[in-house]
C-alpha cells in the first residue's frame, strides 16, 4: 500500500546568513513575522516598509532522509509552490516550477541529503516572461498577468501589495510500488431516479508494474463495482438507485455520499486508495433568448433559481493562514445571511478542499472562475502550457464537489478588450481570448462535461452583443458606484448581475487595531493608506453628501453614515432586481469578505467583523422580502416569495408624518405563489407628496418592514430621536439591549464593538415608529450600563 508522510517539520528559511524557523505550509512573510524580522504589513503604513520582501529571492531547507520499507518509488509532492521555484537535493536540481496554482511531483527514489527549495522573486519571473511575450495592458501597474500567481498578491483596489513566496500548501513524500492512482474523475449524473457515477481513472506505474493487471474497485451508497485493466486508464460505472438529491440551501437537503476507490494488484493486495464525497444533482444554465434578450438562469434539479450571491476573494492576502475552521466560519456566516451562491473571483486562488467541503454541506453553490482578472494575458509559451496544466489540475481536483455549479473563464477581460482601450496597444497580439473561447471550454468539455461553462463575467454569450450588455447574459454594474447615485441601479434590469457594490469603512475596532495611535479622520494617513480604490474616499463622501450632507469634523458620524449608505445602496439594487424575477435571475454582491483591514465593498471586514451591509444582505436575501421600490410613477410594493410555499399575508400600509402620526392607512391582502413576485401599485391616498419632507410611507407584513421617503434624508424633517435604553444580562457573558422609540428613529444601529472589541450585535439597521421597541442581543459584552450603550447607538436623525 502506498505510504504517505507529511514533510512539514524541520524546515528553515534562509535570511541573510541565518536560518530562521519556517512553518510549512506557510510563506516568507509569515516566517519573517514570527521571527520578528518584519512588522505586520496590515498595520499602519507597514505595507510599504515590507515591500522589499517580494523583490528578493528566498530559500527553504530541510533534510531529506532516504526511504526504507521496500517501496519501488519515492516521490516528493508539493501541493502548492508560490511561485517561481527550483527544487534541489544534495545540490542537484530536480526541476523548477512556475505556477502557484498547480501541484508538482518529483522523483526522489533513493535520494537523500539537503533538500532546498529556492524561490526567485515573483517580480523577476514576471519580467522575464514579459520580455519573452511582449507587453500587455492591465488595470494596475503590476505585472501579475505574466506569472501564474494569485493576482491580488500584487495589490488591488481593496488589497495590499504583499508579494508572497513559499510552500503555501502541504508537502509530502509518497512511497509506492507497482502502481498508484494518478487521476480519478467521477462524472456524477442522473437519469430519471437513477444516479450514475462514471469513474475515469488513470494509473501511474513503475517499470516493473507496466504490464501487470490491476483491479479497480469502487463503492458508493452501498453499491460496489470493479474492473480489471492492464493499461494506464480505465472506466468504471456505478448505478445508484433513487439517491437523495443535493439541493442549494433553501431548496432542499444536502445529502452527500462517500465514494471510495481502491487500486489492487493481481493478488488483491491494496496499492492505493482515493475517497471523496459526492452529491447527486443536475445543474444547467438556461441561456435561452427571449423578448428581453438572453437569459442566464441557474437550473438545479429542474428548478429555476434566483441566485442570491456574493463574490469571494482570498480571505487573507497570506492565504496559507486560512484554516479549515476559518473557511467554515466565514461560509457559515454567508449561509446565515441567506446567501446561496459564492463566486470565487478570478484574481485569487482555487481554494482549499475545506472551502468546497463546507459549501457542499451548507448548500452554497460555487461559481468558480479560472484565474484571469482585469488584464490582457499572453497566450504564448511559457504561459500557455502552464495555463492548460493548471486548468486540468484544478478541474480534476474540484469536480467531485456537488456545490460546484459553474466554470467561468475570466473576470472582466472580454469586457476590458472591448471598452478599456486595449485593442490599439495590443495591435493584434494575443490577450487571452484563445483561453476563454478555446482552451478552457475544451478542457471542461473533456474533463467535466457535467457542468456548464461560461467564457467570462461579464459576457453576453457572443461577440454579437456588447460583453457587458445588461440585456444579455451576465452583467457587472460599476458605473453607479463610480459616477452615479445608487438610485441608478433601478435604471435597468440585467438578466444576471454578477458584480455590483458600494464601499464603506470597516468596524471602528478594526480601524483602531489596524491604525494604532492614529487620530481617526476620513483623510488621516492610515485611513488613506487603507483605502485602495481610485478616489475611494471621494466616492464615499459624494454618496454621504448626496443623501445626508457631510458631517464636518465628526469621524464617528461619517463612519456611521458611510456604512448606512453602503447598506442602502446594495439593498436598492437587490430589491429592484429581485422584484423583476424571473427576467433578472440573480445578483452577486461585490463582495463578502476582505483580505486585510481596509475600506472596501465587503460585508465582513478584514478582522471578521460584520458591517451593517451583512445584516442588510440577510434581510434582502431572505426567502420572503417586502420592498417599496421607487419607480418613475411612484413606489411599487413588491412582495417577493422565493420560498417553496405560497405566501399569504396582509400588508399594512401607513402614510406616517415625521412626528409619528398615522395620516392614512390601509391593509392589502396579498398572495404570492412559491418562487414568484407580486408587484402592486401603492394606492394614491397612501402616497406622501413627491416633494414632502414631512411624510413617509411604511409597509409591514409578517415582521418585515419597508420604508419609502419621497426626498433625500437630508431634506426630511426628522425630529431629534428620543428613545429609552434597557440593558439586561443574557448569560454566558452576553446581554440584551432593548431600545424603545419615543419618536421616529431611522436606521438605528448599535455598534457593539464600541462596547468591547470582540462584541457583536445580532442585527443591523432598524427603523422604529413611536412606542415600538427592538431587542438586540449583544454577544461578548456582559455590561449593564445604558449610557455606554447610548454612546454606541447611532441613527439617521441624530445631530
Amino acid at each position: 500500500m502506498k505510504d504517505v508522510t507529511r514533510l512539514h517539520e524541520g524546515w528553515s528559511l534562509r535570511h541573510e546568513d541565518a536560518l530562521l524557523p519556517a512553518q510549512v505550509p506557510g510563506c516568507v512573510h509569515t516566517d519573517l513575522l514570527a521571527a520578528g524580522v518584519i512588522p505586520d504589513p496590515f498595520l499602519g503604513l507597514n505595507e510599504t516598509e515590507t515591500a522589499w520582501v517580494g523583490r528578493r529571492s528566498w530559500s527553504y531547507e530541510t533534510e531529506l532522509t532516504a526511504a526504507d520499507g521496500g517501496h519501488e518509488r519515492s516521490e516528493l509532492v508539493f501541493e502548492g509552490l508560490d511561485t517561481a521555484a527550483e527544487v534541489l537535493v544534495a545540490g542537484e536540481s530536480l526541476g523548477s516550477t512556475r505556477n502557484m496554482h498547480r501541484a508538482h511531483r518529483f522523483d526522489v527514489t533513493g535520494r537523500s541529503g539537503r533538500l532546498k527549495v529556492r524561490f526567485d522573486s515573483a517580480y523577476d519571473e514576471a519580467e522575464r516572461v514579459r520580455a519573452l511575450t511582449g507587453d500587455r495592458p492591465n488595470v494596475y501597474p503590476e505585472p501579475f498577468q505574466y506569472i501564474r500567481k494569485m493576482a491580488c498578491s500584487f495589490g488591488w483596489d481593496w488589497g495590499p501589495t504583499v508579494v508572497t513566496a513559499g510552500m503555501w500548501r502541504p508537502v509530502r513524500i509518497e512511497r509506492w510500488s507497482t502502481a498508484r492512482l494518478a487521476e480519478v474523475r467521477p462524472l456524477v449524473t442522473l437519469d430519471g431516479p437513477t444516479g450514475h457515477v462514471e469513474l475515469r481513472v488513470r494509473a501511474a506505474r513503475t517499470a516493473s508494474g507496466t504490464d501487470r493487471p490491476l483491479t479497480l474497485r469502487a463503492t458508493v451508497a452501498g453499491v460496489v463495482a470493479e474492473t480489471s485493466f492492464a493499461g494506464a486508464e480505465t472506466v468504471l460505472r456505478l448505478e445508484v438507485p433513487e439517491p437523495q438529491l443535493w439541493w442549494p440551501r433553501g431548496y432542499g437537503a444536502q445529502p452527500l455520499y462517500g465514494l471510495d476507490v481502491d487500486l489492487l494488484d493481481e493478488d488483491g493486495a491494496p496499492l492505493d486508495s482515493w475517497s471523496r464525497r459526492i452529491g447527486f444533482r443536475t445543474v444547467t444554465v438556461d441561456r435561452s433568448a427571449d423578448e428581453h434578450g438572453t437569459g442566464f438562469t441557474f437550473v438545479v434539479n429542474g428548478t429555476r433559481i434566483f441566485a442570491r450571491g456574493v463574490n469571494w476573494i482570498p480571505d487573507d492576502v497570506l492565504p496559507s493562514r486560512v484554516t479549515p475552521e476559518r473557511y467554515r466560519a466565514r461560509l457559515t456566516q454567508a449561509a446565515e445571511a441567506n446567501i446561496d451562491l459564492v463566486r470565487i473571483w478570478g484574481g485569487g486562488i482555487y481554494e482549499d478542499e475545506a472551502f468546497y467541503d463546507a459549501c457542499d454541506e451548507l448548500g452554497l453553490m460555487v461559481w468558480q472562475d479560472f484565474l484571469f482578472a482585469c488584464a490582457a494575458y499572453p497566450e504564448e509559451q511559457p504561459l500557455r502550457g502552464e495555463v492548460e496544466a493548471e486548468a486540468r489540475d484544478n478541474v480534476v481536483r474540484l469536480m467531485p464537489h456537488a456545490s460546484l455549479v459553474l466554470w467561468n473563464g475570466n473576470n472582466e477581460n472580454l469586457w476590458g478588450f472591448r471598452d478599456w482601450e486595449w485593442e490599439g496597444p495590443l495591435a493584434g497580439d494575443s490577450w487571452g481570448e484563445g483561453y476563454y473561447l478555446g482552451v478552457l471550454p475544451r478542457i471542461v468539455a473533456e474533463l467535466d462535461p457535467t457542468r456548464p461553462y461560461t467564457a467570462g463575467s461579464p459576457w453576453s454569450g457572443s461577440w454579437d452583443h456588447h460583453p457587458n450588455d445588461p440585456r444579455h447574459g451576465t452583467h457587472h454594474s460599476w458605473e453607479v458606484w463610480n459616477r452615479q447615485d445608487y438610485a441608478e441601479y433601478r435604471a435597468d434590469v440585467p438578466r444576471f448581475c454578477a458584480e455590483f457594490g458600494w464601499q464603506a469603512p470597516p468596524a471602528i475596532s478594526t480601524l483602531r487595531r489596524a491604525l494604532p495611535g492614529e487620530e481617526l479622520a476620513p483623510d488621516s494617513p492610515g485611513m488613506l493608506h487603507h483605502q485602495k480604490a481610485e478616489d475611494g474616499n471621494g466616492k464615499l463622501n459624494r454618496g454621504i453628501d448626496r443623501h445626508f450632507g457631510l458631517p464636518e469634523g465628526d469621524f464617528d458620524r461619517w463612519h456611521y453614515l458611510a456604512q448606512v449608505v453602503q447598506a442602502r445602496a446594495v439593498a436598492a439594487g437587490i430589491e429592484h432586481w429581485r422584484s423583476h424575477w424571473p427576467v433578472c435571475a440573480g445578483t452577486v454582491v461585490w463582495q463578502l469578505n476582505d483580505c486585510w483591514p481596509v475600506s472596501s465593498w465587503a460585508a465582513i471586514d478584514g478582522d471578521g467583523r460584520l458591517k451593517p451591509l451583512y445584516h442588510e444582505l440577510r434581510r434582502v436575501y431572505a426567502d420572503r422580502l417586502l420592498s417599496l421600490v421607487p419607480t418613475a410613477d411612484g413606489p411599487v410594493l413588491a412582495v417577493d416569495n422565493q420560498s417553496g410555499t405560497t405566501w399569504r399575508t396582509t400588508v399594512a400600509l401607513r402614510r406616517v408624518a415625521a412626528d409619528g402620526t398615522v395620516v392614512k392607512e390601509a391593509a392589502l391582502e396579498v398572495e404570492a405563489a412559491a418562487r414568484t413576485v407580486v408587484r402592486l401599485d401603492v394606492p394614491g391616498a397612501l402616497l406622501p407628496d413627491a416633494a414632502s419632507a414631512k411624510e413617509l410611507l411604511v409597509a409591514d407584513a409578517d415582521g418585515l418592514r419597508a420604508v419609502h421617503l419621497p426626498v433625500y434624508e437630508k431634506e426630511f424633517a426628522y425630529p431629534a430621536p428620543i428613545y429609552d435604553v434597557l440593558v439586561e444580562p443574557a448569560g454566558d457573558g452576553d446581554s440584551v439591549v432593548t431600545v424603545t422609540a419615543r419618536t421616529v428613529v431611522r436606521d438605528l444601529l448599535l455598534q457593539a464593538d464600541r462596547l468591547a472589541p470582540r462584541a457583536s450585535a445580532d442585527r443591523g439597521l432598524v427603523t422604529l415608529l413611536p412606542d415600538e421597541e427592538v431587542r438586540i442581543t449583544v454577544r461578548g459584552w456582559a455590561g449593564d450600563d445604558p449610557e455606554a450603550v447610548r454612546a454606541a447607538l447611532f441613527s439617521v436623525g441624530a445631530a
